[in-house]
């Protein structure tokens, strides 16, 4: 099997939406509030909105199986917290049910953290580090090279823009992707701080922040 790499474009967009609903199936980041659409309009999105020269999908025998979208100057960027205050506005997602769910379990997370005088999780702001990114594959690219030759192009992203560095965010849960993105060259860096709202296997999860130097 083949896997190929190009930038996405205005015709992908359709088959990333789906790539972005199943690609975190069986890992801790699966889901937020069981709701694809308005979790795309926070983690992709704006990304193919805003910065379309960093959205690149892989291709495994001409089929779509992964995607990678990322922002070299996150300054220029909406923080994560703009994008859900914008979707929770336009989305009317309070309707529904398991929404109310997650942001009252958020909200009573919020409470206990301060209380305790405890982080939470939130952007990274740094200058040796501006640039972001996230990539997701598909249970049937895995293990096929597709994530390892996403990264290699935003390498080449990354050094034709001459981002000084890049950081992303997971979760400490999440083992696999821990340990795919040590093999990229990643490592951990500050807090681990627990995300709002989130529990995989009905526990409470934390973010982690890895960074690496630019090529």
């Amino acid at each position: 099997m083949d896997v190929d790499v190009r930038a996405a474009g205005d015709l992908d967009r359709a088959e990333l939406m789906r790539l972005f609903a199943r690609a975190g199936e069986g890992s801790p980041s699966a889901s937020l509030w069981g709701d694809s659409d308005s979790e795309a309009a926070i983690y992709l999105t704006p990304y193919l909105d805003l910065e379309p020269g960093s959205a690149f999908v892989a291709l495994l025998d001409d089929r779509p199986v992964g995607y990678l979208v990322g922002c070299v100057d996150g300054t220029r960027f909406p923080t994560e917290e703009e994008r859900m205050r914008a979707v929770l506005r336009e989305a009317r997602l309070f309707r529904r049910r398991e929404v109310r769910r997650f942001f009252a379990r958020a909200l009573l997370d919020l409470g206990r953290a301060r209380l305790r005088q405890r982080e939470t999780a939130g952007d990274l702001v740094d200058p040796r580090w501006p640039s972001h990114l996230h990539v997701n594959v598909a249970p049937e690219g895995r293990g096929t090279g597709a994530a390892q030759a996403l990264m290699a192009r935003w390498s080449d992203r990354l050094a034709a823009a001459g981002s000084p560095g890049c950081h992303l965010q997971t979760l400490v849960e999440n083992a696999r992707a821990v340990r795919f993105f040590t093999a990229e060259g990643f490592c951990p860096h500050g807090p681990t701080p627990l995300v709002p709202g989130v529990r995989y296997q009905r526990a409470r999860v934390h973010q982690l922040t890895m960074v690496r130097p630019g090529p």
